[in-house]
């Protein structure tokens, strides 16, 4: 028996990838962001360090900094002072003498070790040391040891990770120079849709798909425009279209790319722009569309909420991120057994929802999450990677080595 969404001659995800990389315009007007607000933006121009960081050769350790040399001709040094962070040791440490210094305070003039608290006595000539250091420079953080002055902290193109804003503030960087948000319009259609909080009629389902598309924009770092929920109308899809395109860089609809009499929202895309391609080779997501506006790009995602899901991932986010200009995100893909049969027809490139995991002996291992449904949101929301299988492929057995991807950023 043949998948009856099978069809012979689709597009398959890596063309449809391969056009949307192509046709989609990259955003290139910049502004000026201060660092709290450069969170997953996009940097715009590559930073040089400004500053070496460590900016001055500071203790790694509490204890005492002295001169290397002296430790083979004294057992003991009386103590010269102290040095502690923000309030350094005035002047050079005199000949057989030692600091008192404490972690991230600067090294004297003269010091060139630290010896840390645990391996020293305190006696009345000064100072014994129980354990030598081998070498000149232990416990000692050098200037520039983490970043050189000069040195490039982040290419064009970076995203910010949390992480990253703490090092900027170390190179003393108030604002970077970023990408502007790509603007987003985002609408649903159907007759049926509710909004939550909303009673149910009969046939009626709630509108998950756009609060979940919204989510996802978000986490790229994108401006949603969000438009509503439409009705089945020829009309006032087509009015939504024209004001989408007018606010947007990108113009994202969910449903009403399908193939029924209600479903409008391709034949309207081909009135006032064109379509570049509409269903690909892979489940869930099949119907979905990509095309061009006067002054947007369209992504049509099916109204199935995992379909909708599974396309943005995969398709339409890596698109926009292109358009951000940011660079492309990795993919974690790794081999696990799994440990559930898997039920496939060959056809298409499927992408089962899974949760991976390790056991006692550090391998890795997943299950899926049940019923593989493209109207099963459930089984996304417990899944935490895709069990990748290719085209071919057909039902596989428990115990047999599958692909997994990973959820992204966009799904983490």
């Amino acid at each position: 028996m043949t998948d009856c969404c099978s069809t012979p001659g689709l597009m398959t995800l890596h063309e449809g990838l391969e056009k949307l990389m192509t046709e989609t315009p990259i955003v290139t007007e910049t502004e000026t962001v201060a660092l709290t607000d450069c969170l997953d933006r996009v940097l715009a121009d590559r930073i040089i360090s400004p500053v070496n960081v460590p900016s001055h050769d500071n203790s790694a350790m509490d204890g005492y900094a002295v001169r290397f040399s002296d430790l083979a001709q004294h057992s003991v040094l009386p103590l010269a002072g102290k040095s502690l962070a923000g309030h350094p040791y005035q002047g050079t440490l005199p000949a057989g003498h030692c600091i008192r210094i404490m972690t991230g305070a600067s090294i004297p003039e003269g010091a060139d070790t630290v010896i840390m608290q645990e391996q020293t006595e305190t006696t009345g000539q000064g100072i014994a040391f129980t354990k030598l250091p081998s070498r000149a420079g232990s416990h000692v953080r050098y200037a520039g040891e983490d970043i050189p002055e000069g040195c490039q902290v982040f290419e064009q193109g970076h995203v910010f990770k949390t992480q990253d804003i703490g090092l900027l503030a170390s190179l003393g960087i108030p604002s970077v120079p970023v990408i502007r948000k790509i603007k987003v319009a985002l609408f649903s259609t159907g007759d049926e849709l509710k909004l939550p909080g909303e009673a149910l009629g009969l046939g009626d389902i709630y509108d998950s798909n756009r609060f979940a598309v919204s989510a996802m924009l978000k986490r790229l770092g994108a401006e949603v425009i969000d438009l509503g929920k439409l009705q089945d109308n020829r009309d006032e899809i087509r009015e939504a279209f024209l004001k989408a395109d007018q606010q947007s860089d990108v113009v994202i609809t969910s449903g009403g790319v399908s193939v029924g009499e209600a479903d409008f929202v391709k034949d309207i895309l081909n009135e006032i722009g064109h379509t570049s391609f509409w269903k690909l080779a892979i489940k869930p997501g099949k119907p979905f569309a990509f095309g061009r506006l006067p002054n947007s790009v369209f992504f049509g995602l099916p109204g199935n909420p995992v379909s909708a899901t599974v396309t943005f991932q995969q398709l339409a986010a890596p698109a926009l991120r292109r358009m951000m200009g940011a660079k492309p995100a990795p993919v974690t893909e790794l081999s696990a057994t799994c440990l559930t049969p898997l039920k496939k027809q060959p056809g298409r490139l499927e992408f089962q929802r899974g949760i991976l995991s390790t056991n006692e002996k550090g391998e890795a291992e997943v299950v899926t999450t049940g019923s593989q449904g493209s109207g099963i949101l459930r089984s996304m929301s417990m899944a935490n990677c895709f069990i990748v299988l290719p085209t071919l492929q057909g039902n596989l057995d428990a115990g047999e080595t599958v692909k997994v991807q990973m959820f992204d950023k966009v799904l983490g």
